[in-house]
């Protein structure tokens, strides 16, 4: 299984930014997709999450309204569109994947795989 995290750059505070994860090996529609950031010296936080099978949408408090997760099953790929960007916005973002849903879907442990991220730096 591979995770193919992609889309990220250099914006300015407001702007907005696509990221992409690229899914092999894995059918992301019966998967638990989420994705997760971490900032320079903190911990890895998670963002959203798009749920296997239903595919409902689950987001932290600090970026519901801004920040929208989906899934597109004919590409195996899903996407987190970013609007309204702040500076504290700023880390690496990470795809994540996780085969059932036993766990916490905001829990890290719940995931099975892990893209390699990708960085997002929004200036102010």
């Amino acid at each position: 299984v591979q995770l193919q995290a992609s889309g990220g750059g250099l914006v300015q505070a407001g702007g907005s930014l696509r990221l992409s994860c690229v899914a092999s090996g894995l059918s992301v529609a019966g998967a638990t997709m989420a994705w997760y950031r971490q900032a320079p010296g903190k911990e890895r936080d998670f963002v959203a999450a798009v749920h296997r099978i239903l595919g409902t949408t689950s987001y932290a408090d600090s970026v519901k309204g801004r920040f929208t997760t989906s899934r597109d099953n004919a590409k195996n790929t899903v996407t987190l569109q970013m609007n309204s960007l702040k500076p504290e916005d700023t880390a690496v973002y990470y795809c994540a994947a996780a085969r059932t849903g036993s766990g916490s879907y905001t829990d890290m442990r719940s995931y099975d795989y892990w893209g390699q991220g990708t960085l997002v730096t929004v200036s102010s």
